[in-house]
């Protein structure tokens, strides 16, 4: 019995999909849904381009539909698959091996992306269970995406070939301008992405120690870490928030910033919330900013996990002045019988500081954190321009900025970020 196939037993949705046996030198499985995607050839390209790894490669292309697909849709899906074959009756050269698979459209009551990765994800779990390899590397890739050139050899450089690594979140940029879209659509998408690296930043300096973008088309992991968290879930949106949420607890978790995923600008009304939504809604919006979250909702929080070695070596009866110095945003959050019987709880199950610094951010983790924003941000503060915000940010961490243009922010973050 080989180490996943329990699990394939008992959580993979569907039996083999893929006949040919794996290469017993594969180390990288690219997982990719793809419904509605008849350009999926510029990715492929992307991917062919990439410097060769010591190592084998495959490609699992999970063309699927949703059970209300309009017909327009299910069409293009027929044309990406006559595409993909096209494409490797041209390429027969290719880096790597491709395997495009269909699923019946809304195989499944409430089908979506979550479902789709899944999919693709046991299906290189069971492949890599066939050639023994816990350590093979599964990467989530969209169909729109395309990755620096060495993205292949990175991964494996910094992830297969590290034990002490289970997962990471891959360094990513939207591309910023081009003749594929509107101007519009490369306007929203610099604002968007400068909230996200906005959010980042404001964790960091918070002191939250689980830092990390949570991008489905920018996710590395092992098929071993894969299995032990339950494998993806089949969430129609906001599957990557929750499958990284339960990659991170297990340790091993970290952020590749040396290579590149460039997912697309493109806005979509496939999904209720994420890039494409957010640019879909942006786009057809009278409004030319965009809102986040006020950089005061961070400063309470910094506070408040600045507060953790006051938590741990105080006494009980120390807990209830404590709770009195908390800002008001957090106090708002958490009411103070609440947070004195956790803060009690984990005390006494704990030996020592790093063990109740490690359960407390167990408790207030990134769900609890996420909670908080959203509930300051409705009893407390008001939601701000996200140029206001990164700047004010900025200033707050010593670096004097009053400029206000998304890009030139979005350039410092950037950097910023690649130093983290």
């Amino acid at each position: 019995m080989g180490f996943a196939s329990a699990y394939l037993e008992e959580r993979a949705i569907f039996p083999e999909l893929i006949k040919e046996a794996p290469d017993k030198d594969t180390a990288i499985i690219v997982v990719v849904p793809a419904y509605d995607e008849p350009g999926i050839a510029r990715m492929l390209d992307s991917l062919s381009l990439c410097t060769v790894p010591p190592c084998g490669i495959e490609v699992i292309v999970v063309v699927n539909a949703p059970a209300d697909a309009s017909a327009k849709s299910i069409g293009n899906n027929k044309l990406t698959l006559e595409n993909i074959d096209t494409w490797k009756i041209e390429n027969q050269s290719s880096l790597f091996r491709l395997y495009p698979v269909e699923t019946p459209p809304g195989y499944l009551k409430d089908w979506g992306v979550g479902m789709a990765r899944k999919t693709g994800m046991d299906e290189a779990v069971r492949r890599f269970n066939k050639i023994g390899k816990p350590e093979g590397v599964i990467l989530n890739l969209d169909a729109d995406c395309q990755v620096e050139k060495n993205y292949f050899s990175a991964l494996f450089e910094e992830l297969f070939t590290r034990k002490e690594r289970s997962a990471c979140s891959i360094y990513f940029e939207h591309p910023l301008s081009g003749e594929d879209y509107p101007r519009e659509v490369y306007t929203s998408i610099a604002l968007y992405e400068l909230h996200l690296r906005y959010y980042f930043q404001g964790l960091l300096h918070t002191g939250f120690p689980y830092v990390f973008h949570t991008v489905g088309s920018a996710i590395g992991v092992k098929a071993l870490a894969y299995i032990k968290a339950g494998g993806m879930n089949r969430k129609k949106a906001g599957e990557d928030f929750y499958f990284i949420q339960k990659l991170v607890p297990a340790g091993g978790y970290y952020s590749l910033n040396s290579t590149a995923v460039y997912p697309s600008p493109r806005p979509s009304f496939r999904v209720p919330f994420g890039t494409g939504a957010s640019i879909g809604k942006m786009t057809t919006s009278e409004e030319d900013v965009l809102l986040t979250y006020n950089p005061l909702a961070f400063r309470d929080l910094k506070i408040f996990f600045s507060m953790a070695d006051d938590f741990y070596y105080g006494s009980h009866k120390e807990f209830s002045g404590f709770y009195n110095l908390l800002p008001p945003g957090v106090k708002s959050f958490i009411k103070e019988e609440e947070l004195l019987e956790k803060l009690q709880e984990i005390v006494n199950n704990t030996s020592g500081f790093p063990a109740f610094k490690k359960r407390f951010f167990g408790w207030f983790n990134m769900f609890r954190v996420v909670k908080y924003l959203n509930h300051v941000h409705t009893a407390i503060y008001e939601k701000i321009s996200v140029t206001v915000a990164a700047s004010k940010l900025l200033n707050e961490n010593g670096m004097v900025q009053t400029m206000q243009d998304p890009v030139r922010l979005l350039s410092l973050y950037r950097s910023m970020e690649k130093k983290y």
